[in-house]
């Protein structure tokens, strides 16, 4: 019965492509166009980071120049599916600002195959990047969390949406550049009950990476908190 009223939905209701509107064969997604048009990563690409190399006929485990000079200690690795350009940029507003939450369940399957390299490693718990309640209320929702509970869906793991929190009310990023960043979200999260983590392997999830300061934020309150590992994961980076 059920079956039947979902090839009942999709005659008067059929899927369509989140970027151009193009009436789909099956599920939401996009249309072949539209998906040739991202810009996925893919390998070689930095172990620890995850940042694209120019070079693509190395198949060696290579480390980028930042992560050999920074030996951040904080995230055991760092994935992203896509390079943040203007197509990928698109999808993420609509998500972010514009109410398309369908785009998070098409998101979630490019982030489950972005995070292989995460989930080999091993994975307890799943952490959106939190919102300040004020923004959370003005927005309605936290697209980070959607992607989260997508994500599930795939992996079968936890997720925690109310440890990790955003205490400190900042203005956005993207008025920011470079050190400004880092200064506008120093010390903006911690976490609740951190007994609920300790010892845990988390990953974080969140949109865009843009110089990495929310992430590092976030898994400076985790590690406070006594987590064992912390991996990031994310929609699209800036290269």
């Amino acid at each position: 019965m059920k079956q039947f009223l979902q090839q009942i939905i999709k005659l008067f209701l059929p899927p369509r492509c989140f970027k151009c509107g193009a009436i789909l064969g099956d599920e939401d997604g996009l249309c072949a166009e539209c998906f040739n048009h991202l810009n996925f990563i893919s390998a070689p690409y930095c172990q620890k980071c995850g940042a694209p190399f120019a070079e693509k006929n190395t198949h060696k485990a290579l480390l980028c120049g930042k992560c050999i000079k920074e030996k951040d200690n904080l995230f055991r690795i760092k994935r992203s599916a896509l390079i943040y350009d203007d197509v990928s940029k698109e999808l993420i507003i609509a998500l972010k600002f514009l109410d398309k939450t369908e785009n998070a369940k098409i998101m979630a399957k490019w982030l489950h195959l972005a995070g292989k390299d995460i989930w080999q490693k091993g994975v307890d718990v799943i952490i959106p990047v939190p919102l300040h309640y004020s923004r959370l209320l003005k927005r309605k929702y936290n697209q980070s969390a959607l992607l989260s509970l997508e994500l599930n869906k795939l992996i079968k793991k936890e997720v925690d949406i109310a440890s990790l929190i955003k205490h400190k009310r900042t203005k956005p990023q993207v008025q920011f550049s470079g050190k400004e960043r880092v200064k506008n979200i120093k010390d903006a999260f911690m976490v609740k009950h951190p007994e609920k983590l300790k010892g845990k392997r988390v990953v974080l999830i969140d949109d865009v990476m843009t110089t990495g300061s929310t992430l590092k934020e976030c898994a400076k309150a985790l590690k406070k908190a006594g987590v064992k590992s912390i991996d990031a994961l994310t929609v699209a980076r800036v290269v």
